[in-house]
């Protein structure tokens, strides 16, 4: 958000000219359009030297040229959900504004774009039935229900695509057209989409055989249902440092007993512990995988991950796990839903 410096802001029947001056004021490349508080689009340098080549008049207003569909957040949206955004959409300013789109502020990014694109590809599973979140997922797939005014999915995409994972594979089954037409083929997103349409449930691992053959990266794949801001380049690091066939995402659960416990031996009490508290680590559906580990599902035969991972253990393969410490939540239950929706 701006640190106190002024917003470069301009009135739409500002010239050209103007609009220069203030794209090139302050370095901010760029111009916010403005009248009684509202913004009413912007201008980048790159309009206006296209404007100019155009052969627009520098005394031309702003209203004539400025960009009227851009894209814009609210003062609630999280700084790393802005990067994310940034990253995808490979923008340096985004700006901040109110329910009627009054003008609040501009966000800014100047070293942060220096995101190299990976080879890796992800996979998302997008097709469960949601049965859990009925009657929201009657006529609606659950990974497009909204989070703070933005579908879970397109979070999801946002993350990949903010840390530089621009080869994106959605496996859709249930209400399926949803996914496709809100995301089409990605470019929208910054990225490249392809779908994997599921005749029938395959689980969470069976649409891992319908990835492009040659595959020499790892892959990611996550489940469509996260509200997460895991770091992806630690999570690749960690796979390839250790040698891993699957590398498994996971979060540390505790469960309070609402009892007193008791251990017995020989029908003797031998110790006592009063609403004691069990710390598991629990997966938490974000996965690194070996090309081979794909290779290996069956085509059309509905496999899980958790099985892929059992199969791997049996040939002594390295199975590793990384603690998620970021922002995670399982959007699987309504109190989860409510929760991330900051209603709980």
């Amino acid at each position: 958000m701006n640190d106190g410096s002024p917003i470069p802001d301009v009135s739409p029947d500002d010239s050209l000219l103007k609009g220069l001056e203030v794209i090139e004021r302050d370095g901010s490349e760029i111009a916010l359009v403005v009248e009684n508080g509202i913004l009413l689009g912007i201008i980048t340098d790159g309009d206006a030297r296209r404007a100019i080549l155009g052969g627009k008049a520098l005394d031309c207003p702003v209203r004539d040229l400025m960009q009227r569909n851009f894209h814009a957040v609210s003062p609630s949206i999280s700084r790393a959900e802005v990067l994310d955004l940034m990253r995808a959409l490979r923008v340096k300013q985004v700006p901040i504004v109110g329910p009627n789109n009054e003008l609040l502020g501009l966000h800014q990014i100047h070293d942060l774009l220096g995101v190299a694109d990976r080879q890796s590809h992800a996979i998302i599973f997008c097709g469960g039935l949601g049965s859990r979140l009925r009657p929201l997922t009657n006529n609606f797939p659950k990974p497009m229900l909204p989070v703070a005014g933005r579908p879970i999915l397109e979070r999801l995409v946002l993350h990949l695509v903010g840390h530089g994972v621009r080869n994106i594979h959605l496996a859709i089954h249930f209400m399926g057209e949803i996914i496709e037409r809100h995301f089409d083929d990605g470019r929208n997103f910054g990225c490249t989409i392809s779908y994997i349409r599921e005749e029938k449930p395959l689980g969470t691992g069976g649409a891992l055989a319908f990835l492009p053959q040659g595959l020499t990266h790892p892959v990611l794949a996550l489940n469509g249902d996260l509200v997460t801001q895991f770091d992806v380049g630690r999570m690749l690091e960690a796979h390839a440092e250790h040698g891993n066939r699957i590398t498994v995402g996971t979060r540390s659960y505790v469960h309070e007993v609402p009892f007193g416990v008791i251990t017995v031996d020989n029908g003797q009490v031998t110790g006592m512990a009063e609403k004691p508290s069990l710390r598991q680590d629990v997966n938490a559906g974000i996965y690194v995988l070996d090309p081979v580990v794909c290779g290996r599902v069956p085509a059309g035969v509905p496999v899980t991950i958790p099985e892929l991972i059992q199969d791997c253990l049996l040939r002594q393969e390295k199975v590793g796990h990384l603690p998620v410490d970021e922002e995670w939540m399982d959007v699987g239950r309504p109190a989860d839903l409510q929760r991330a929706r900051g209603l709980e």
